[in-house]
């Protein structure tokens, strides 16, 4: 097991050409500033993409506060899930990386379609499934999201000075371990 203290931008993680990291957990854990926080390094490469499945809920100002780079992020908005991987196929053909948000609805060969396409071009992906998790075999990389607790304000009043996330971390060529990242 491994424990680490990081900011988000700092995780000893990172999205490679080709390969999926797969971020699962409920809502409210912080899992999509670690999303967000992936596309740091390609963002000085190249243009990146983060797809809203929610319809508005996420900001750019995220993105930029975690260290994306402001000139090369692009917002995509789709919920509708028959048509997200069409979209997501669509944006892989040009981009250095991908944060996607999967709707509800998208189903397991749509998944293994994109997992091809993402080898194939050599672009990294993030999935953030918006419930339950991805089919096995589709991730290089899986972080679940197990814990949050925020540091800061006793007894309801002042203001909130950190944010500690519990991931679990695992994939195809690595043990299971657990990390901890200050947000």
């Amino acid at each position: 097991m491994l424990t680490a203290l990081a900011q988000p931008q700092k995780l000893p993680v990172e999205l490679a050409p080709g390969k999926i990291v797969g971020l699962e957990g409920p809502a409210g854990l912080g899992l999509t500033r670690v999303g967000l926080s992936l596309l740091i390094a390609p963002s000085q490469v190249g243009t990146v993409v983060a797809i809203d499945a929610r319809g508005g809920w996420l900001s750019p100002l995220a993105a930029w506060e975690v260290g994306v780079k402001p000139s090369r992020l692009v917002v995509v908005r789709c919920s509708n899930p028959r048509l997200w991987a069409k979209v997501c196929a669509a944006v892989l053909e040009g981009v250095a990386a991908v944060y996607a948000e999967v709707p509800t609805g998208v189903g397991e060969n749509e998944l293994r379609r994109l997992a091809a396409l993402t080898r194939a071009r050599k672009a990294g992906l993030a999935l953030r499934p918006l419930r339950g998790q991805l089919p096995a075999g589709i991730t290089h990389l899986r972080l679940k999201g197990r814990a949050v607790s925020w540091e800061g304000p006793e007894r309801g009043h002042g203001s909130l000075t950190e944010r500690q996330l519990s991931l679990e971390v695992s994939g195809k060529s690595l043990p299971w371990q657990e990390l901890q990242a200050t947000a």
